[in-house]
């Protein structure tokens, strides 16, 4: 886990959005966080990976899954994300 993978968990869930990678990344940006968009990009695929976020549909919408809302209340061990990425 990267420190930018917390950024994009928070933002999601603080803001309870749902949103493709390129609107997340201008949003990002727009609230003060220097993240680039291949990051954003990136990222996505690797909390997806670890069911920290969730597609909604097939048009790249994602969501903060209940498993990343663990993560993020740190009822979810983060040694067990370890070393995937």
């Amino acid at each position: 886990m990267s420190l930018k993978d917390g950024l994009i968990l928070e933002f999601l869930a603080e803001h309870d959005l749902e949103l493709p990678a390129k609107p997340l990344y201008q949003n990002l940006n727009r609230h003060g966080h220097q993240i680039g968009y291949s990051t954003v990009r990136q990222r996505l695929s690797v909390l997806e990976e670890h069911g920290l976020v969730e597609k909604v549909d097939d048009a790249g919408y994602y969501q903060v899954s209940e498993k990343g809302i663990a993560y993020l209340e740190e009822e979810l061990d983060a040694s067990s994300l370890e070393g995937d990425d």
